[in-house]
């Protein structure tokens, strides 16, 4: 059973909410000199309706709680703004649609942020946003409020295939959204795509990989469909009302994925992301190679040194907090979870590992030489590759990273 939190206030007395102290300890290091984030999340929970695939937090809402949500985000960004020092690199809006709020609301949440949080000059901070809820006022709000990336939610251009993940939008609004994106002077723009829909063929997922291309974005993240546990999505595949499309065809789609966004002039970065020339998602790259982030909003997940936490994902009780959200599942991991968390992380960018980086984590914890036997396994197999300074996937071995990430953990 996760331990209920209240983080620390800033003065380090300790609030009066607190469920627990056994974790106290650990919740201090939140606080200590050296934590130093590189870069923010804030978690928007609100959306119009439920995407049958997804798992994050996220509530249909009827606009009755926006307005305390962010009175209540702004006051955690004051809070907070006051122990961040270094300059965030990097803001991330996700949700949930962000782009649901009114713009009014958004107006005092980019006040907010503006005034509370030091942001490096050439921050990259992004909006997700659904195609329906792309407005030309609220464009050019964002851009005015320092906004300089959109993550548009497309998922597919078929309405058929739309329907199967319960997602609703109108494939014509998403061209419409990167115009209005681009007119407030928006340029770079990421496009999410899914593939192995149920019912999907390889020349659907061709038509939409064209579409996409066609329409130019600085980014593309094309992600295997997943089945979270306990989403209405994973419950009509135990049913049986769906049927799961087929490993080979999906490795098919991903293979076909690679061959035409390189032909377009993309390049591979990460296992599902690809970007033009310096469009490389910043905020994830953050994730991938390790960095700290501070968690905003309900639901949110931070990492300070190899500490992670979680908001707790619900709302009432996010609005009650009078200082800072509870938290829950915190966890500080040993030395061989941080390695191998490393190792996870590392391998899922296209360009590896360090050779030398390698060697020093293989020289923590008490399973090095455990791990390292595994790498030579799957390198013999021909899933990793050496380089003359790096260890990576090879393009095989990318579709079935899963399992060799899973034996290094």
């Amino acid at each position: 059973m996760p331990t209920h939190l209240t983080t620390l206030s800033i003065n380090g007395q300790q609030s009066s909410a607190y469920k627990s102290t056994a974790d106290l300890g650990i919740v201090r290091e939140l606080y200590s000199p050296d934590a130093s984030p590189a870069g923010a999340y804030i978690h928007i929970p609100f959306c119009f309706h439920k995407c049958h695939y997804c798992d994050f937090y996220s509530l249909v809402e009827n606009r009755g709680r926006e307005a305390a949500f962010v009175a209540r985000l702004v006051d955690e960004l004051r809070i907070i703004g006051g122990y961040l020092k270094q300059p965030l690199r990097t803001i991330f809006f996700g949700g949930g649609t962000p782009t649901l709020l009114e713009t009014s609301l958004w107006q005092d949440l980019l006040r907010a942020i503006n005034q509370h949080l030091p942001i490096a000059q050439n921050a990259e901070i992004t909006v997700e946003a659904n195609p329906e809820t792309v407005r030309p006022d609220l464009m050019d709000l964002l851009a005015k409020g320092g906004i300089n990336r959109i993550s548009i939610g497309a998922q597919s251009f078929q309405p058929d295939h739309l329907k199967a993940l319960e997602r609703w939008h109108d494939p014509e609004n998403v061209k419409r959204a990167i115009v209005l994106a681009q007119e407030s002077g928006i340029t770079n723009i990421n496009i999410d795509l899914i593939f192995a829909i149920p019912g999907q063929t390889l020349n659907d997922w061709l038509t939409d990989l064209d579409t996409a291309i066609s329409l130019s974005p600085s980014h593309l993240s094309c992600y295997g469909l997943t089945y979270e546990p306990n989403t209405p999505l994973t419950e009509k595949l135990r049913q049986g009302r769906i049927i799961r499309v087929d490993e080979d065809l999906e490795a098919e789609m991903y293979e076909a994925t690679r061959k035409k966004l390189t032909e377009a002039g993309y390049e591979q970065y990460e296992i599902s992301n690809w970007a033009k020339p310096h469009y490389q998602c910043q905020h994830n790259l953050m994730y991938w190679n390790n960095k700290n982030w501070w968690a905003f909003g309900p639901s949110a997940s931070g990492h300070i040194n190899g500490l992670r936490w979680k908001n707790v994902p619900h709302l009432g009780e996010y609005l009650k907090a009078t200082d800072l959200p509870s938290i829950i599942d915190v966890e500080k991991l040993d030395e061989d979870g941080q390695v191998g968390e490393a190792l996870m992380l590392g391998l899922r960018l296209t360009q590896g590992i360090k050779l030398i980086d390698l060697d020093a984590l293989l020289l923590k914890g008490k399973q090095g030489k455990e791990r390292l036997c595994v790498i030579d396994q799957h390198t013999q197999s021909g899933l990793l590759e050496k380089t003359a300074d790096r260890i990576r996937f090879t393009a095989k071995g990318q579709l079935l990273a899963d399992s060799v990430l899973s034996d290094l953990i």
